[in-house]
């Protein structure tokens, strides 16, 4: 009975793994934490996943208080987004809400991040289209 129930939960793990479909990694980051642990965080696990798969499509939607991440104030984490940015399959996008509570114009964004009208929506919407989710913290 052991063996039974062995095979059929190996024989139902292997169905799932060869029906899964090549190229169909795609993954939205939710980012609102100021705290430089989780965006390094966020900048590293882009970094590794685009390492052991490169045909992933990922986007993290910043928005509260993750907006320094995006903005061309220096910082330690400037470099490895614009070095990120480069990649086609990776986009950062910043809620336009939290830009305007913020005072932020569109100007002082990384060159490459791109601006929507609603960072939970643009959540909403990867994840309607089958995109997994990520909460960015620790």
């Amino acid at each position: 009975m052991i063996k039974y129930n062995l095979f059929t939960c190996l024989a139902l793990l292997t169905g799932l793994f060869t029906n899964a479909q090549p190229g169909t990694y795609k993954v939205v980051f939710d980012l609102t934490s100021k705290d430089s642990v989780n965006q390094q965080a966020v900048i590293r696990e882009l970094t590794l996943i685009r390492q052991s798969n490169p045909d992933a499509q990922m986007e993290v939607v910043v928005y509260g208080q993750g907006l320094d991440l995006v903005t061309n104030e220096p910082s330690a984490r400037h470099a490895a987004v614009e070095q990120l940015l480069a990649d086609k399959k990776i986009t950062f996008k910043v809620c336009a809400m939290t830009m305007k509570r913020n005072n932020v114009d569109k100007s002082r964004l990384i060159t490459g991040v791109e601006v929507v009208p609603d960072g939970i929506y643009e959540i909403i919407s990867k994840q309607q289209a089958g995109w997994g989710y990520i909460k960015v913290a620790h």
